[in-house]
């Protein structure tokens, strides 16, 4: 695997993660994400190989959450909070309650935009929509987050 595989083996990982709580689990829709990479030459030879993996990679996790009922993505948010050194543990219950406060897109949105650390141009298309509606929902959703911690 080239470091560039690597670098992205690693974030489709994390992403699957986020959304699904189980490592294993994680691993196996990683995997499956790659194996259909490589059978798709069209968007490897294009240079979309990262936005095809994180739209097949959603894909495959929704339905391993429709089929298994995995942990919803706010207790995914919250174990990435619980990681970060420093946060007190008022501030995390804070952060807890407001992301119960979003929709699933909305915390969706924000595990992918700042959690996987994906550019605002390849998360909207990845979700089918212009940069200008991604930037507007994502502002929304943590206008909403701040709202709800003052």
């Amino acid at each position: 695997m080239s470091m560039d595989e690597k670098s992205m083996y690693d974030k489709i990982y994390r992403y699957c993660y986020y959304r699904l709580g189980q490592a294993h689990t994680a691993e196996d829709i990683t995997q499956e994400a790659f194996l259909r990479l490589w059978e798709s030459r069209t968007y490897r030879e294009q240079g979309k190989a990262l936005q095809y993996l994180y739209t097949t990679a959603r894909h495959l996790c929704i339905d391993e959450y429709r089929r298994c009922k995995a942990q919803p993505l706010t207790q995914e948010l919250e174990g990435q909070l619980a990681a970060e050194p420093g946060l007190e543990p008022e501030l995390r219950l804070g952060l807890r309650q407001a992301l119960e406060t979003l929709e699933e897109s909305e915390r969706e949105l924000l595990v992918l935009r700042y959690g996987s650390e994906i550019p605002l141009g390849e998360l909207a298309k990845m979700l089918g929509m212009s940069r200008f509606a991604a930037r507007r929902r994502i502002t929304a959703a943590l206008e909403k987050l701040r709202a709800q911690l003052d």
